[in-house]
């Protein structure tokens, strides 16, 4: 498995966003190929790379359970499932995107998860970098990284409770057993001077600012338009601002 970079914030703060401008900039310098996944059940980090994704990991395993003795003749059930995950995954030029889509229903699924995530574990075998935009609970991390992580940005707005939903998932990293190299936090919509009670928040957590995003006009034009975000201008605003968080990483 090459580098994996996550993202983990409660909605609504820009972790989609941050997400897909990392992967703009991963692209444009030629650090490819690239797997990004969207593991986040609220799933659009395609939508914000103008991308439709007609069907998900969750979407394949929902229709299995409801129909396993559905598999074309000739076929396995393990070569049945690994050949649904191939069609779904997205094939762009720099990247490729594997969308997770909704959580387990009622009833067993450890097989079909077995299968799926054996198979989405090789795949990602052949990527220089898997980017994984999670959900608050970050429970697809664990399982989708053999739980090491080069570099985790926890994304807040610039708010106490987004840096307060940070502060919890900063609190159950332990829980969840990752082995997480390099780690920060990240401030969407910042002014040019955080504020003092934010800063003694952040102090609180123990996890530095590896950089902030200033709000920029072009995300609000781009999201209005549908326009991808992998087209936006080299000198917008918040390219930038990830070009610098991405040039210096910050160790935990």
């Amino acid at each position: 498995m090459g580098k994996v970079i996550a993202f983990a914030g409660k909605g609504g703060v820009g972790k989609t966003t941050v997400a897909s401008l990392v992967i703009r900039h991963l692209s444009k310098t030629g650090e490819t190929p690239i797997l990004a996944v969207d593991a986040d059940p609220n799933s659009n980090l395609g939508e914000t790379m103008g991308i439709d994704v007609p069907t998900t990991i969750g979407d394949i395993r929902e229709n299995y359970m409801r129909d396993p003795q559905g598999i074309p003749s000739g076929m396995d059930k393990i070569n049945y499932l690994e050949t649904l995950v191939e069609q779904a995954l997205i094939e762009k030029p720099t990247f490729d995107l594997l969308v997770m889509g909704r959580q387990e229903g009622q009833g067993c699924y450890c097989m079909v998860n077995n299968i799926l995530n054996n198979f989405t574990d090789r795949l990602t075998a052949s990527y220089k970098y898997l980017v994984v935009d999670n959900e608050a609970g970050m429970e697809h991390l664990s399982r989708r990284t053999a739980g090491k992580v080069d570099m985790l940005y926890l994304v807040t707005d610039y708010s106490l409770r987004g840096l307060r939903a940070v502060r919890r998932i900063h609190d159950m990293l332990d829980s969840l057993k990752l082995e997480i190299k390099d780690m920060g936090i990240v401030v969407t919509r910042a002014p040019e001077q955080l504020g003092d009670a934010f800063l003694a928040e952040v102090d609180e957590i123990g996890a530095k600012i590896v950089g902030t995003i200033p709000t920029d006009p072009a995300l609000l034009e781009f999201d209005m338009e549908r326009r991808s975000l992998m087209d936006l201008p080299d000198d917008s605003l918040s390219v930038l601002a990830v070009k610098q968080i991405m040039s210096e990483p910050v160790t935990a």
